[in-house]
């Protein structure tokens, strides 16, 4: 009670913070790093391997349990081939191979690891098993395994996970990667969803004391978009830097004519990334382009791991895009 008297007293000059506040703090809105359950698809690729490992990294940081998932998508055409028998052959031999992969795990690392094989279309299964457990993070690599057993992950597999998941997905598709994360790239806009990701790069910083490189993109020659979006810029900036964690900020300018998708992932290997964050659903880069479009890119084209965020729904509103 007290609080919102002070507020009210107040009200012109804290106005913003409360909009940081209520973006960034309250953790019924946003809670995002008490993971306790990350799902890994497994394809026995070297990529979802990789996945893998870097689960088990955020894992011990985490105190979480991993769920290993590898779908068997069914196809008439096979299914006509081989007998039941060759087929309960084949569903064996994955079973023994992901019981020894979760074993040599659940040693490694002094985990504690879950296995399933089940059959069905791969994206489906794996958002299926995601709310069954209520999964806080799915990694996955995008390049699936070099067998004929099991469909690739890259494409529209991966695409469609990170689109219907309810929780952040990590895709990874390099072959080299640090333990840890000292670099996080943040692309920011001016849609009010996309500061939700500022939440995850704020933990994520926090464990690993990572530095966060925040780009924003101006594409065209509108002054008035210009101008918020160095706004938008230097208020992020302020925000992180307040909360004790180190962040450099840069405005990029270009073309309509230009990729956002290509001017994000040349700007990550610039600052040598450890992760990008991007948004699932349409953010305003340049008031025009649609996050679909530059997710599906940077998703496939990245050499760095992408974790890619739903926005929250809100049934309330929560004030100028300008103010947080």
């Amino acid at each position: 009670m007290i609080y919102f008297l002070f507020i009210s007293k107040y009200k012109l000059c804290l106005f913003d913070y409360f909009h940081q506040y209520m973006y960034f703090c309250i953790p019924k809105i946003i809670n995002i790093m008490s993971a306790s359950k990350i799902l890994v698809p497994i394809g026995f690729s070297s990529e979802s391997i990789i996945a893998l490992n870097q689960a088990c990294n955020l894992a011990i940081i985490k105190k979480s349990k991993i769920f290993l998932i590898t779908v068997i998508e069914e196809q008439s055409i096979i299914d006509s081939i081989f007998n039941n028998s060759e087929n309960n052959i084949v569903e064996e031999k994955v079973h023994e191979k992901l019981s020894s992969i979760a074993t040599e795990y659940m040693q490694k690392y002094n985990l504690e690891i879950e296995t399933l094989v089940t059959k069905g279309k791969v994206y489906k299964k794996i958002n299926e098993l995601s709310e069954t457990i209520s999964a806080d993070l799915i990694v996955m690599g995008t390049n699936g395994t070099p067998n004929g057993a099991l469909r690739k992950f890259i494409g529209s597999n991966a695409e469609r996970v990170v689109r219907l998941s309810k929780c952040p997905v990590i895709t990874i598709k390099g072959k080299q990667h640090r333990d840890g994360c000292k670099n996080i790239i943040l692309p920011l806009d001016l849609a009010k969803e996309t500061k939700e990701k500022v939440k995850y790069a704020l933990e994520y910083a926090r464990y690993w004391d990572s530095t966060i490189r925040i780009i924003s993109v101006f594409l065209g020659d509108d002054l008035e978009d210009k101008h918020k979006l160095t706004k938008n810029l230097d208020q992020v900036e302020s925000f992180i830097k307040n909360a004790n964690v180190k962040c450099t900020a840069e405005l990029l300018s270009g073309t309509k004519k230009q990729s956002f998708g290509e001017i994000v992932l040349k700007n990550a290997i610039k600052y040598n990334g450890d992760l990008i964050m991007i948004m699932t659903k349409k953010e305003e880069l340049s008031l025009s382009e649609n996050i679909s479009v530059t997710a599906r890119y940077v998703i496939n084209n990245s050499e760095i791991p992408v974790m890619s965020i739903r926005p929250i729904e809100r049934d309330y509103n929560l004030g100028p895009t300008t103010a947080f």
